[in-house]
């Protein structure tokens, strides 16, 4: 071979060796093919990790999503967004406005509108508008990261190494590359496993919203949020419902305001089986099912349901990323990545592994917590920014027939916290103006303002149980974030006539011991 023939070759060998991999392809040690390198991987699809994939990408960063949900016990997957777009608020807040359109038809005949005496729901039109609605959103989700240039995968993430990521979907694996990791998995429902045949027979809220055909009579288990919603809509389209209660309503919010939601529930038509526990669910011949259940007193009971719906808790989707494995410190109880490391409230204990959404540890499980905290996360990442998510004075509603929104703490907790001859609780009953001409139950209408006593009486928890009132507490979580006391409530001009300004309006004090029922004007 001729000398320069030799040299050209040799110079191509060492060429290919000794050629330096791309910036985004760099040779993985666990496989025989490249990895792509990222600034930032985010693993969960749902509302905070896409908040904080959009961001960084929006600052300049190399991202990608990975987003993977395992089918539902009963079969049922969904698309891109979470939780919240696919099984949770977008869903359920729709189907509570269609139980709401139900009563204000019955209700209209009051206001003189000649409404036919027999008006029929169908489960099979509104589900389907509600999963057009809920895929428009999936589709829209995939549109946006595409135009801010955030790769997506649908691939189940799985960590290495405290910088590699493996990523597993149809077409085989992947490994990622990156400088920082965010978890943001959400959580899933949690099936009583001591509950024969829950597995097999029962559903959960990731199943109720994509129903093809109607649940018809039906158990919900549990007296979460979760359970109480579903449980006021399909009592308000029409079904059959009862809710099976361990212990107490709502756990973590007022007790109060619980109860008298519960209440309200009751007189609606919800049946509450209370101081129980189920044993089994068994099928029967017919396709129903069959449910023994143990009451407070230790005897069994039996019932035939079409549909039994768990909703006993959520619990973190951690089991298969493999965090423990590189020192990601983990709730015992929870699954959840416990928080708060080096001074920054989503840093876990790997300092460039973080988590967002429902996935930390004693941080609220809501949508708007997830998206701020998500974004604030990336501008101090990639932006030189120092702002911590604040995670006091969350506003929430819980979207029952009647609505109970609440912002700050509750009664128990100011009692625990400052003492009770230290606070100050301001309440009133009162009667929505909708509610008098078609005559409807008011009696459960509450408000509860819970001050500091010592003056100027800082607000704070402020609770409200009426109509609209996720609408009516945005506005006063503002107020409240901003450090509203109780003089500056009660000067405020009221909108007259709302349900709103009777908060403005509340001035008994549960101390007085005097009748709390508004008296109008």
């Amino acid at each position: 071979m001729a000398a320069p023939m030799r040299r050209w070759i040799v110079r191509k060998l060492m060429s290919r060796f000794l050629k330096r991999p791309k910036l985004d392809q760099i040779h993985c040690c666990y496989c025989n093919t490249a990895k792509k390198r990222y600034d930032l991987v985010v693993i969960g699809g749902g509302s905070g990790g896409l908040a904080c994939a959009k961001e960084a990408a929006e600052l300049g960063k190399k991202v990608v999503v990975l987003d993977y949900v395992a089918p539902s016990t009963q079969g049922t997957k969904w698309g891109l967004g979470g939780t919240c777009v696919n099984v949770g608020c977008i869903p359920k807040k729709l189907m509570h406005q269609a139980a709401l359109l139900g009563q204000a038809i019955e209700q209209s005949r009051a206001f003189g509108w000649n409404v036919p005496p027999e008006v029929q729901h169908s489960w099979e039109t509104m589900c389907t508008a509600v999963q057009g609605h809920v895929k428009s959103l999936n589709w829209g989700h995939r549109v946006q990261l595409q135009s801010k240039k955030v790769d997506y995968l649908n691939a189940q993430g799985s960590l290495v190494d405290q910088h590699t990521v493996k990523a597993v979907h149809g077409k085989g694996e992947e490994y990622l590359e990156t400088d920082n990791i965010v978890v943001a998995v959400g959580g899933r429902p949690r099936l009583p496993f001591e509950v024969s045949g829950v597995l097999q027979h029962a559903i959960t809220s990731d199943d109720i919203f994509w129903m093809k055909k109607s649940p018809g009579k039906t158990l919900v288990v549990g007296a979460s949020y979760i359970a109480l919603e579903c449980a006021g809509f399909l009592t308000g389209l029409g079904f059959d419902t009862t809710v099976m209660v361990r212990s107490i309503f709502l756990r973590n919010f007022d007790q109060q305001l619980a109860n008298l939601l519960a209440d309200y529930m009751e007189n609606e038509g919800t049946r509450f089986i209370k101081q129980s526990i189920p044993i089994s669910i068994d099928k029967l011949s017919s396709g129903q099912l069959n449910v023994t259940y143990r009451d407070s007193t230790g005897t069994t009971h039996e019932e035939v349901f079409d549909t039994v719906l768990i909703a006993t808790g959520r619990k973190a989707e951690t089991g298969k990323l493999g965090l423990e494995n590189i020192g990601v410190s983990l709730d015992a109880e929870s699954s959840k990545v416990i928080g708060g490391h080096g001074g920054d409230t989503e840093r876990s204990t790997v300092q460039h592994i973080y988590a967002v959404g429902d996935v930390l540890h004693g941080r609220p499980e809501l949508t708007p917590v997830a998206i701020k905290a998500g974004k604030l996360l990336a501008h101090r990442l990639y932006n030189g920014s120092t702002m911590q998510m604040n995670y006091e004075q969350i506003a929430t509603t819980i979207f029952t027939p009647l609505e109970y929104g609440c912002v700050g703490i509750s009664e128990e907790t100011a009692v625990e916290k400052h003492g009770e001859d230290n606070i100050e609780v301001y309440h009133a009953f009162y009667r929505p103006l909708e509610f008098t001409v078609p005559n409807k139950d008011s009696s459960q209408c509450y408000i509860k303002v819970i001050c500091e006593r010592e003056h100027p009486s800082k607000i704070l928890g402020l609770h409200l149980l009426g109509p609209n009132a996720g609408e009516i507490i945005q506005g006063f979580a503002v107020a409240i974030k901003a450090g509203l006391d109780y003089s500056t409530l009660v000067s405020t001009v009221a909108i007259h006539p709302t349900c709103a300004e009777e908060i403005v309006k509340i001035h008994i004090t549960k101390r007085s011991g005097l009748d709390p029922t508004s008296t109008g004007c």
